[in-house]
């Protein structure tokens, strides 16, 4: 059985990670198919791209057997050829990427769940830096992303003493957008992908170009940043739908153009 379920649905690209009985932690020939099917979702069929986890977990992270294998790929080839690659492809990608996380999500699991759009938490799930329990640093983006999202301080302990965080908690922090009950979570959160596809996804590939820009620009650098992408925008047929739709006082058609 593949180690990463695909299928395209109304607009939405569905990638389930399949390892349960370990899970679905990473080892090379998962992290290789993730990065093919999330090169597949560049496909303008594609408008949103929906990301969980198959059976309790949403990813352990590394699957240490293959770390300490002799045979195997090695730190620097994992990182280089495995998380580093997924990561950048989830920040590069023109869609609306969202993180539906139904268990627990731990190391790079963790860092690769908040390298998306949108994050919503079944409300059993949890977060953990588990890093340091093995004596490594963050990866996976995480020591960029993190502090960004909850503040160095706080970064700073949860990535040292490798706390559990509780999805309740992680919303509270501002880790991630919102929590769902169990009983509904897988329901209400390919919802959430399906109206996600279904709106201007042009617009929204401008704006997660905007938010990214503004981590590594000033304000006056971010106010040409958004002056051009804001006249990419205007271009799009997107646009002219939504504009007219307004006017003629109807529920707008976006075709992602």
């Amino acid at each position: 059985m593949s180690s990463i379920l695909f299928s395209l649905e109304e607009g939405v690209a569905s990638i389930t990670l399949n390892r349960p009985d370990k899970l679905n932690s990473f080892n090379r020939e998962m992290a290789l198919e993730m990065q093919a099917r999330l090169d597949e979702c560049k496909a303008s069929t594609v408008r949103a791209v929906y990301i969980t986890g198959a059976g309790k977990g949403f990813c352990a992270g590394q699957d240490l057997a293959e770390v300490v294998d002799p045979s195997g790929p090695g730190m620097n080839r994992i990182l280089s050829e495995h998380y580093n690659p997924i990561v950048s492809r989830i920040r590069k990608l023109e869609k609306p990427v969202i993180a539906a996380v139904n268990g627990v999500a731990a190391g790079a699991g963790a860092n690769i769940a908040l390298s998306c759009d949108i994050v919503v938490a079944a409300a059993s799930a949890s977060f953990i830096q588990a890093f340091s329990k093995i004596g490594l640093i963050p990866d996976s983006g995480g020591t960029y992303i993190l502090p960004r999202l909850i503040g160095l301080q706080k970064a700073t302990a949860l990535m040292m003493l490798g706390d559990k965080v509780p999805a309740a908690e992680a919303e509270r922090l501002g880790m991630i957008y919102k929590v769902i009950e169990d009983s509904v979570f897988a329901e209400e959160t390919y919802k959430l992908a399906r109206t996600m596809a279904a709106m201007p996804t042009r617009g929204l590939a401008l704006t997660k170009k905007a938010l990214d820009w503004s981590l590594t620009h000033t304000f006056d650098e971010q106010l040409m940043n958004e002056d051009k992408l804001q006249q990419q925008a205007a271009a799009t047929n997107d646009f002219k739908e939504g504009t007219n739709a307004f006017l003629e006082k109807r529920s707008p058609v976006f075709k992602g153009e």
